[in-house]
């Protein structure tokens, strides 16, 4: 027993020090020079193998299970009406139509993929909502992949973490999986060797809190949302450095919020997530934009058995029966969409606009309440030159930026052998994820200047000291060989992003299955194990499709989530009011991301005005 707890102790170290952080300072592959251009060669490695692991086969055995025993015969078939065209929507449509049901989807945008959506400027460059990873510990996607055949679309990159050295401007930092070593034990053999990160004293002051989380699995993770990770950190006596160095890049990178407000569930299931699976960490970037590599293979799959996807449809209302159930969905075209079965794949954020009259005093839609998105600013920046890049993913431990990538290397539709371009999370972004100053609010000029100045202080050999771009002179000037400019740039605002997993609200996300006999709800918010992700989106899709294709054979239903008594009691007392609806038209208007022009931010501020509370 002694011996397993020290092994355990080592594994909990081990994730700790590296699931988001650093190891020894090894130099990262730098794009050779001839001359005056860049010839960095893009290389994609082969597909892991994401298919050995329990969770794989797992899902694998669900999606089975909609072309098998959760088949619908003639008799049993369902039309079913799904309100949303993002990633969950369409997975939900897709194991529907796999089930020969007859899903319709309603999108009101003008294009399909919600949080992963994207969509062409003036110059025919693609401009996405997100910066979107996929990785190796994600089955439901994976399985989705190869149902569909377009595995190949995935660039898979080396198996490694990629970080930026503050303290060393311009360099990198990495942390290798070495191939053939299996998990958890390639998490071991990282710890032993990785003398740079943390002393001694501190991993062995890290490690007796995580250990439980490897002992007890889930059930101690879920206790532990309503911890934020410092308060979990300071009531286990982590030190300090561990959140300065670790858990500030993981929780910008999993939720776009810092520590303070970060549930450590958050930070726990990830680490669970990607411990017990060799290849579960490691990343691909998708070859292209998502609407046409992703999101139309999905369509296809869908009305090649039946199913139809329509754009520029949005939902007016969902009117309802005598009974509750409901009666039909009223399209702002004045459209009557009527359906044996409803699903709703809209963002929490939205799905409250719509709540009919007749259910608001149920405690199931009053939980609601206490969910919402927590903003998110995506960048895209084009320079004049190539950069010296890494084909792969970066942290950039920066205060203000999360993640980034150059797309121009990373991503085979954006290559460019001359020039460089960058796409960044810039998080947190307001008050609402723990930042200091209100970027929601702020100009994009005002953006792309502070992000200018984060990357002169990072890179203070490439970015020029430009006049344009004032935070980058006092970095710059002591580089005056410093060359590269910024020749555009993109802002995309998402106001309301994935829920804001702050302490406390994991026991609020609903079940898919709702009391309402005829309506499903799916999304990334929803009750599943993998967060607000394309992972979880997915997920929550193919569970809403359960639910659906089990109630048309009479099969037992996945019992209904618990709900808070507090919920329960205020739903009692609930004032019901005539659903607010969505205002205006576009991305903002329906939960997603955009440029914000100014009718959009006009709406942005009538709608939604806590995204201009200054901080």
């Amino acid at each position: 027993m002694n011996l397993q707890k020290a092994f355990y102790s080592l594994l909990a170290v081990a994730m700790a020090s590296s699931t988001l952080a650093f190891a020894p300072h090894t130099p990262v592959g730098i794009p050779s020079k001839q001359k005056s251009s860049s010839t960095f060669v893009m290389k994609d490695y082969p597909k892991p193998n994401v298919e050995n692991t329990d969770n794989y086969r797992l899902y694998n055995e669900l999606s089975s299970s909609f072309r098998n025993e959760l088949k619908a015969s003639p008799a049993n078939k369902k039309k079913v009406a799904i309100i949303g065209g993002g990633l969950s929507g369409l997975a939900c449509a897709k194991y529907l139509s796999d089930a020969g049901h007859e899903p319709v989807v309603y999108e009101a945008r003008d294009v399909l993929g919600g949080k992963v959506s994207a969509w062409q400027d003036k110059d025919g460059d693609w401009i996405e909502t997100g910066l979107h990873i996929f990785f190796g510990a994600y089955p439901n996607m994976m399985n989705l992949f190869d149902e569909l055949g377009i595995h190949d679309r995935l660039q898979w990159k080396v198996h490694k973490m990629i970080f930026a050295m503050q303290e060393l401007p311009g360099e990198f930092t990495t942390f290798d999986f070495i191939p053939g070593i299996p998990a958890p034990f390639n998490f071991a053999l990282a710890i032993l060797s990785n003398q740079k990160m943390l002393t001694l004293g501190e991993k062995l002051q890290t490690a007796p809190p995580l250990i439980p989380m490897l002992i007890r699995g889930q059930d101690f993770i879920d206790e532990q949302d309503e911890l934020s990770v410092l308060e979990f950190m300071r009531k286990y006596g982590m030190p300090e450095r561990i959140n300065e160095e670790v858990f500030i890049s993981m929780a910008k990178a999993l939720d776009f919020i810092d520590p303070d407000k970060l549930s450590m569930t958050v930070v726990l299931t990830a680490m669970n997530r990607f411990l017990n699976e060799d290849n579960g960490l490691q990343m691909a970037f998708l070859d292209g934009n998502q609407p046409d590599r992703l999101c139309k293979p999905m369509v296809d799959h869908i009305e090649a058995r039946g199913g139809k996807v329509f754009t520029n449809a949005p939902v007016q209302e969902i009117v309802t029966k005598e009974d509750g159930s409901v009666d039909f969905l009223l399209l702002r075209s004045g459209e009557k969409v009527v359906a044996d079965e409803y699903v709703s794949a809209m963002p929490v954020d939205i799905v409250k606009r719509f709540v009919p009259m007749k259910w608001q005093n149920m405690p199931y839609f009053r939980q609601f309440d206490e969910l919402e998105g927590i903003p998110v600013i995506n960048l895209h920046m084009w320079f004049d030159r190539k950069l010296k890049a890494v084909d792969h993913l970066c942290f950039s431990r920066s205060p203000l930026l999360s993640v980034y990538a150059d797309m121009s290397v990373t991503c085979k539709e954006y290559a460019d052998p001359d020039k460089s371009m960058l796409e960044l999370v810039f998080a947190p972004c307001s008050p609402l994820a723990g930042g200091n100053v209100n970027w929601i609010a702020k100009s994009d000029e005002e953006i792309i200047d502070a992000t200018m100045g984060e990357l002169a202080r990072l890179f203070p050999t490439e970015i020029a000291a430009d006049e344009k771009w004032p935070s980058t002179v006092k970095q710059g000037s002591a580089y005056p060989n410093a060359k590269a400019k910024l020749l555009k740039y993109a802002v995309v605002k998402v106001p309301r992003s994935v829920y804001a997993a702050i302490p406390g609200r994991n026991k609020y996300r609903p079940s898919q299955r709702t009391p309402i006999p005829n309506f499903t709800m799916a999304g990334d918010w929803t009750s599943q194990k993998y967060l607000g992700s394309m992972e979880g989106a997915v997920f929550g899709g193919k569970l809403a499709a359960e639910v659906v294709a089990k109630k048309a054979l009479g099969k037992e239903l996945p019992p209904m989530k618990e709900i808070q008594q507090h919920i329960i009691e205020a739903a009692k007392k609930y004032e019901p009011r005539k659903p607010a609806g969505v205002k205006g038209q576009g991305a903002i208007a329906f939960g997603g991301g955009a440029t914000l022009k100014k009718d959009n931010e006009k709406l942005l501020r009538e709608v939604d005005p806590n995204q201009f509370v200054e901080a």
